[in-house]
């Protein structure tokens, strides 16, 4: 039995928690679950949105599936992800992007994965205050971070039968920090000759995304366009409903779905937990549970394809319970 943390933050995050760990407790995985709470309501009790025992038992267990975690708008507690991200050194953030049967989007052929550098750059929140008229945000991009993401990012393809990676960056403004990048990745790049390398500036990857996603593969970038290109992606298979994401490190794995915690649907169990489970589906195969990774897939893949009991951000009008309810009929 395999010892995997669960991070239970706010908002529907209970919800759709429980909807998955049901999940896969009906195919068959057997997991002990050490459950770890985070987030604004831990904030207030413990006083840190991040408790210590939460990196602990990540670190002791290696894999952790974690929930959506509030982030506070220009005020508050810094980023309880990118804490969990910066401590454990989780520097990869993987994002993948495909249509899925049943869900209605303008795009067709879209199959591209966004690599994510996870530990710098501007997103990092290094800031100070100069005066009261002046704010001061620093973009740190290094050889180590660069080099390192650049190398996953070309391993995916290799692992994962790609044909190519697209390094993405404004290196036309940002000279010396995303010309370090560039400089990194090409270096990369020389090492994986079976691999085509390509490059493209960020703002004009966004236009082509949205005119033909179909010609992306792996997307390789710094942090701050990672996290806004992953939500564009996202946008084009039906949006952040069913958008999973993974934060790899040497030593840990988090996965964890991209949209928020939703507290305005909280305790009404009307929430979609397809993201969540699209990430435990990774998690799964992660721990080399591939058989039962297969089963749910499988299963969830039917009930979409279907199309006949869907949460409401889907098109349906089922409840968290009925769709979780659903995808395990399929299963038996």
């Amino acid at each position: 039995m395999k010892n995997v943390t669960l991070i239970k933050g706010d908002g529907i995050s209970p919800e759709i928690s429980d909807s998955v760990v049901k999940i896969i407790e009906a195919s068959g995985v057997k997991i002990n679950w050490d459950v770890q709470t985070a987030g604004a309501d831990v904030a207030e009790i413990e006083g840190d949105p991040l408790p210590k025992r939460v990196i602990e038992s990540v670190l002791k267990n290696k894999t952790a599936l974690k929930t959506p975690v509030t982030t506070p708008i220009g005020k508050g507690f810094r980023s309880v992800n990118v804490r969990l991200r910066k401590e454990l050194d989780l520097y990869a953030n993987i994002r993948p992007c495909k249509n899925i049967e049943g869900i209605k989007t303008p795009f067709r052929g879209v199959d591209l994965v966004v690599v994510r550098e996870n530990t710098e750059d501007v997103y990092a929140g290094i800031e100070e205050k100069i005066d009261e008229d002046t704010m001061h945000s620093i973009k740190i991009i290094t050889r180590k971070a660069s080099l390192r993401i650049a190398e996953y990012a070309f391993e995916y393809a290799l692992k994962n039968g790609r044909k190519t990676v697209w390094a993405v960056s404004k290196a036309n403004i940002c000279k010396l920090t995303d010309g370090l990048f560039l400089e990194c990745t090409r270096e990369i790049a020389k090492n994986y000759p079976q691999i085509e390398y390509k490059e493209i500036l960020v703002d004009a990857l966004c236009m082509q995304l949205v005119q033909n996603p179909a010609k992306f593969d792996v997307l390789v970038m710094p942090n701050l366009y990672g996290d806004i290109v992953s939500d564009l992606t996202a946008g084009l298979i039906g949006g952040l409903g069913i958008a999973q994401g993974a934060n790899i490190g040497t030593d840990c794995a988090v996965f964890e779905p991209v949209h928020g915690s939703a507290p305005d649907i909280k305790g009404k169990n009307l929430a979609n937990p397809s993201a969540l489970l699209l990430c435990a589906i990774s998690m799964l195969k992660h721990i080399n549970e591939f058989d039962g990774a297969k089963k749910i897939e499988n299963a969830f893949l039917s009930v979409i394809k279907e199309g006949k009991i869907l949460t409401s951000d889907l098109g349906g009008s089922a409840s968290t319970t009925r769709f979780t309810d659903e995808i395990i009929s399929k299963m038996k």
